[in-house]
């Protein structure tokens, strides 16, 4: 059982950058594949990245590609979404996600992930 909350979010300037940060008040998150998703206004959510359990693997939507990168603090129980050179488009509600299985998670919805937190509003305007 995991329980899951972000911070972080905020207001950036488009070419700013923001991290994420996702901690696992209960459970241990490196138990876990991760993964990051949003929403943006008047679309579905989708997948940004996801990481699996180890680390070792990762895969990103191909917009956030040499952009965000995921990580995680085992140590901490945490894991992070670090967002660069941040477009408008990037804006929405990011959510993490764990579970089990490692998904490839871009473009995809998340329905199948067991635990989420509760979302961050990002917002990338000048």
């Amino acid at each position: 059982q995991l329980q899951l909350v972000e911070s972080g979010g905020g207001l950036v300037q488009p070419g700013g950058s923001l991290r994420l940060s996702c901690k696992a008040s209960e459970g241990t998150l490196e138990d876990y594949a991760i993964g990051w998703f949003r929403q943006a206004p008047g679309k579905e959510r989708a997948g940004v990245g996801c990481m699996s359990r180890s680390g070792a693997n990762t895969n990103f939507e191909d917009s956030v590609k040499g952009r965000f990168t995921i990580s995680r603090d085992n140590a901490n129980n945490t894991m992070f979404l670090q967002m660069n050179s941040l477009k408008p488009e990037d804006s929405g509600v990011y959510y993490c996600a764990a579970d089990l299985v490692y998904f490839h998670c871009s473009g995809w919805s998340g329905d199948g992930m067991k635990y989420w937190g509760k979302g961050a509003l990002v917002t990338v305007s000048s």
